[in-house]
């Protein structure tokens, strides 16, 4: 790839807590991708056109609120929609394990909860996209 990853980074629904989803948007940034902050209140349709516009590689979204089995499987069912099937999208907040399960057999690429490192996150998103090239 020739051009920098794209990665989209969205606050969805009412929760309001942006600072992991800015500690991760930095991170990534800092590896050297090029990051599109939605901010806060962003509705999934919103987050999907974002990502639409932009030619987003990935879609991270950062909960909080407890709303990610209602939220995510929405992002997921207009990505299908929109034939974003090439894109990836990882989710990070505080998602109890069983739930993290169910998104990811959903087709949710990663979760990352409390705690882990924004190493991890940069090193995963740069595997997805090497053994996933859209170019």
């Amino acid at each position: 790839m020739d051009r920098k990853i794209r990665v989209i980074i969205a606050k969805a629904g009412l929760d309001g807590h942006d600072r992991g989803a800015k500690v991760v948007a930095s991170a990534l940034r800092d590896a050297g991708m090029e990051i599109i902050y939605t901010g806060l209140r962003q509705t999934p349709q919103m987050i999907v056109e974002a990502a639409i516009q932009e030619d987003a590689d990935a879609i991270g979204i950062s909960i909080l609120s407890g709303a990610h089995m209602t939220i995510l499987p929405k992002i997921i069912d207009l990505m299908n929609q929109k034939n974003l099937n090439d894109v990836l999208l990882f989710g990070g907040g505080i998602i109890p394990q069983d739930d993290v399960k169910k998104l990811k057999d959903m087709g949710v690429g990663e979760i990352f909860t409390p705690g882990a490192s924004t190493a991890d996150i940069v090193k995963f998103l740069e595997n997805w996209i090497k053994e996933n090239p859209r170019y």
